[in-house]
């Protein structure tokens, strides 16, 4: 069977598996860093506690990929389908590269600049998505927020540390 003929329940069982795989590896370098860094860093009045990022992350990711099966459903076959699925694959890995950067480097200050970059790719895929299935690009809302809150808190802790 060609990728493209999968049923439309397994393009959304793919795309939530690769986006909490991108999570999940992201979390590689995450997790040891908590304990050993983060937490002796001077933060900012808005930091969440820690517990809540794995559950507002596992729903984005959740969202993201469901996101993407839309506009895969839409037909491989087409440019524009193509075209919005590599800007993703971008987005995607941008979003991996930042924990590797703040994380994994102890690097507030090229992650920041790393997740302007990732903003704008976010908006760009939403774009995209929008032309092709619009309630797609309206998933993915939720994630470019925590994204925009999280560069505020990104910059906040580069600034206090």
């Amino acid at each position: 069977m060609k990728i493209s003929k999968l049923p439309y329940w397994v393009k959304i069982g793919i795309g939530i598996l690769i986006c909490n795989g991108v999570g999940l590896l992201a979390s590689s370098v995450t997790l040891d860093a908590i304990p050993e860094w983060y937490t002796h860093l001077n933060k900012p009045f808005f930091n969440p506690p820690n517990w809540l990022f794995g559950p507002v992350w596992t729903i984005l990711y959740t969202l993201m990929g469901i996101s993407a099966a839309a506009i895969w459903q839409a037909g491989l076959d087409q440019e524009r389908v193509k075209k919005a699925l590599y800007v993703f694959a971008t987005q995607l890995g941008l979003n991996a590269m930042w924990s590797f950067l703040f994380f994994g480097y102890k690097n507030p200050l090229f992650a920041f600049i790393e997740i302007l970059c990732l903003l704008v790719v976010i908006v760009v895929t939403i774009i995209h998505f929008r032309k092709i299935v619009p309630w797609a690009a309206w998933l993915l809302v939720p994630y470019l927020i925590w994204v925009a809150f999280a560069s505020l808190l990104n910059f906040s802790i580069y600034l206090l540390n």
